[in-house]
C-alpha cells in the first residue's frame, strides 16, 4: 500500500466541518471510480505535534504507484467536476506539504 500524506492548516475564515465536507466530497468521487483504495481526514489533538505540519493530515490509500498516477492524471484534468471539487478544498486551505509513503517491509522484499 502506497499512502499518500498530506499536511495543511484551515486559511483564515474557513471553516473546520466545511473543509471536511469539501475533503470527503472530493476523495469519495476517485474512491467511487477506483482511482483511490481509501483515505483518512485526522486533526491534531490537543495542539500536540510539529508546528512544522499543518493542523490537519489528509491520508490517501493507493493499492500501487499505478492506481496513484492514475488518480493525479484525473486530477490534471482540470474538468468542470474535478475542478469544482478541488477548488472547495485548496480555497479552504494554507501551509500545504505532502510526502509519499509505503508499507514497510514492501510484499516484495526478500528478506533472509
Amino acid at each position: 500500500m502506497d499512502s499518500y500524506e498530506i499536511w495543511v492548516d484551515l486559511a483564515p475564515g474557513a471553516h473546520d466541518l466545511e473543509f471536511v465536507a469539501a475533503v470527503r466530497a472530493y476523495l469519495d468521487h476517485f474512491k467511487q471510480n477506483g482511482k483511490i483504495e481509501g483515505y483518512r481526514i485526522r486533526r491534531r489533538k490537543f495542539g500536540f505535534g510539529p508546528s512544522q505540519l499543518g493542523e490537519f493530515v489528509l491520508t490517501l490509500d493507493f493499492a500501487n504507484l499505478t492506481q496513484l498516477d492514475t488518480a493525479f492524471t484525473e486530477a490534471a484534468t482540470r474538468d468542470d467536476v474535478i475542478e469544482s471539487l478541488h477548488r472547495e478544498v485548496y480555497s479552504r486551505v494554507t501551509n500545504f506539504k505532502s510526502g509519499l509513503y509505503r508499507d514497510f517491509p514492501d510484499a516484495v522484499r526478500h528478506q533472509p
